[in-house]
């Protein structure tokens, strides 16, 4: 008994050594300090602009942005009313670009769905106030916008540019029209599920283009307007570069994404400057559902035998 007492005694004795001030990391002050940090990183998160600029081409020359573009800053620089509507005009930043618009809202007291509209090269946002007024009159709000460049283009100094690894100035417009759709999603007067777009010549090409790369966007008809057909012009041409960025300019390579959202083409057969047989090739590639409208009146632009096809149009689009 007594050597086992002994050895109980021994053991005892072995000495423990402990290291001064040394605490564990699970002490509850050091959780509180932790969480602490985590909570003001998330409201400095929360509080931060979110969504992406950044563009990128696919080896096919879709062109793509995110579908969260973060909230946009908008300017109300000017308002004007009626009994029927109210018009603002507003500046919003889209990349390196002030964006000008003209917003029409008809007087309701629900939300009311929207319609995009981007007008031909050389045409501010003045000019789209015809197709504005259309649609006020329809219970639509409407935001025209004033295209960089007033709607021009130069593929030869955008393709350096993309050459370069820098973002060309067609694709800049694409993500206007995108920005400019975020505007009207952000508006609480505006129905978010219920937003449309409609292009007139060159825009008509940015507005198939936009619609393509956003799923939310309900349907887009394209007035007066066409794709290049890259396919055929770059037919025997081996450079992939060069391939690839003028398909990402080229409305004919997006076709396929908008299905299963409507596109809707309307054109006069007096159409000099994008003649009707264009247009009808576009469309031919297209997706249904898709509508192709051919009119008699008018020339190059909208004309009154567009306008009741456009109303029936949006009506479907917007059920």
């Amino acid at each position: 008994m007594s050597k086992k007492k002994d050895k109980r005694k021994v053991e005892s004795e072995i000495p423990v050594k402990k290291i001064p001030g040394k605490r564990s990391y699970f002490d509850p002050k050091t959780i509180a300090a932790v969480l602490g940090v985590f909570i003001l990183l998330f409201l400095i998160y929360s509080i931060m602009p979110q969504g992406s600029d950044q563009w990128n081409v696919r080896k096919d020359g879709v062109l793509s942005y995110t579908e969260n573009r973060g909230r946009v800053d908008v300017n109300v620089l000017k308002t004007e009313s009626s009994g029927n509507y109210t018009l603002e005009t507003i500046s919003f930043a889209s990349k390196d670009y002030t964006v000008e618009g003209l917003l029409r809202i008809p007087s309701s007291d629900k939300k009311v769905p929207a319609i995009v509209i981007l007008p031909g090269a050389t045409v501010p946002k003045e000019g789209t106030q015809g197709l504005a007024e259309i649609f006020s009159s329809l219970g639509y709000a409407s935001l025209g916008i004033e295209q960089r460049n007033r709607g021009s283009v130069n593929p030869d100094y955008d393709y350096n540019l993309f050459k370069e690894g820098k973002e060309p100035v067609e694709h800049k417009m694409v993500f206007d029209a995108l920005r400019t759709v975020d505007v009207l999603k952000q508006d609480s007067r505006i129905d978010p599920k219920k937003i449309a777009i409609v292009g007139e010549s060159n825009g008509g090409r940015f507005a198939i283009i936009a619609t393509a790369i956003d799923p939310d966007i309900k349907g887009v008809i394209g007035i007066s307007t066409s794709g290049y057909d890259m396919e055929s012009e770059t037919a025997g041409i081996r450079d992939e570069t060069f391939i690839r960025f003028y398909r990402s300019i080229d409305p004919d390579t997006y076709l396929g994404l908008i299905s299963p959202r409507k596109l809707v083409m309307m054109h006069s057969v007096n159409d000099s400057i994008i003649p009707i047989d264009l247009a009808g090739r576009t469309f031919k590639q297209a997706k249904e559902p898709k509508q192709f409208y051919s009119v008699t009146t008018g020339s190059h632009g909208f004309s009154n035998g567009m306008r009741v096809p456009l109303e029936d149009e949006l009506r479907l689009m917007f059920q």
